[in-house]
């Protein structure tokens, strides 16, 4: 691609949040890098996920757009995108201020999704739209078909850009507790709906040792600091918990989970790193849609209880006590678990 005077192209990707909508989109840039190796790729963020965007190496140029400050935020992102002269933009976000955003970059082509499948007049900032597909197919496939209008083929094989994080690669102090074969438990999600009850977690680790596991690691934020320390309190002889909750940045978690044989916990922005680095991870479904959620390779891991309201699409349970969740069994956990940790032919996850 070049616009005929050799000017180096200019693409602008916006997808500013959640972390699992972000690690996903992140496949779009190799396959764009790889068709075009001179062009130069900006991303818009917001503060939350800017460090797992700042770690793909082929990302030239990381834009944060502060949020917090408002129309100051506002204004000074676009004084920003001013400071380049963008050939293309990809709206990912779908919502009214990507769509702004990406008027305000002044590219000619302005990429984002169609009439049905965005929300709040997004549709109306972009001048081209990728064909309609609904929820039916998985979001990072939705993603990919923002390649096919630049004539660029979906890659054979998908990369996040982070396979040189790893556990070798972060400064942590609590790096020499982690011993392999351990299981990494995610404790809770953005949204109060998916959380899984804290005695689901109680029976997971309570029946490890069933699997051939005797380290788990508990990952969280630090709004989930009580309930790791409730499990690590309660956790059977058997089992070695290392309570990492609200205890990594996000180098040291995608670091955390590829060195992992196998994560649990809800639909979740490390549920995506997983899908993204390869490590296998029982998701547990409730307000989500698995077809729409499932990490990527870990597709047949996806495990939800059937409740007529599910999936209800709420950050908050209408009145239900998240009844979706609770039904997922403690047992049922531990079989996917044994299931992704078999040899590979034998039932276990790509």
């Amino acid at each position: 691609m070049s616009d005929g005077g050799g000017r180096v192209p200019r693409l602008l990707i916006i997808l500013m949040g959640a972390l699992g909508d972000v690690v996903r989109g992140l496949c779009l840039v190799d396959a764009i890098r790889s068709a075009w190796p001179a062009a130069r790729i900006t991303w818009v963020v917001e503060p939350a996920c800017a460090d797992i965007v700042r770690l793909h190496p082929r990302i030239d140029r990381v834009v944060v757009f502060e949020r917090k400050r408002g129309l100051r935020g506002a204004l000074a992102l676009r004084r920003e995108l001013q400071q380049e002269r963008y050939d293309i933009t990809l709206d990912l976000q779908r919502h009214f201020k990507s769509g702004v955003f990406s008027y305000l970059s002044r590219a000619p082509r302005r990429l984002g999704f169609a009439r049905g499948d965005a929300k709040e007049g997004n549709w109306l900032f972009n001048t081209e739209h990728v064909p309609e597909r609904g929820e039916s197919i998985a979001k990072v496939d939705h993603y990919l078909s923002f390649l096919g209008p630049l004539g660029i083929a979906r890659p054979a094989a998908l990369s996040a850009g982070l396979e040189g994080v790893t556990l070798d690669s972060v400064d942590a102090p609590w790096r020499s507790q982690l011993k392999a074969p351990y299981v990494g438990l995610v404790l809770g999600s953005s949204w109060e709906s998916k959380d899984w009850p804290v005695e689901g977690y109680h029976g997971v680790l309570a029946s490890l040792s069933e699997a051939g596991i005797s380290t788990a690691v508990l990952i969280g934020d630090r709004s989930r600091e009580g309930m790791a320390q409730e499990l690590t309190g309660k956790a059977p002889s058997s089992v070695s918990v290392v309570n990492l909750a609200g205890r990594t940045n996000l180098a040291q978690l995608v670091a955390v989970l590829r060195s992992a044989s196998v994560c649990v916990g809800p639909d979740s922005g490390p549920a995506h790193i997983c899908g993204a680095i390869g490590t296998p991870h029982v998701t547990l479904f409730g307000p989500t849609p698995a077809v729409r959620n499932a990490p990527q390779g870990s597709e047949d891991l996806a495990l939800a209880s059937a409740v007529g309201c599910s999936p209800c699409k709420r950050r908050r349970c209408p009145g239900l006590g998240k009844v979706c969740m609770k039904l997922i069994s403690p047992e049922t956990v531990l079989e996917a678990v044994i299931r992704a940790r078999q040899p590979s032919g034998e039932g276990a996850t790509a």
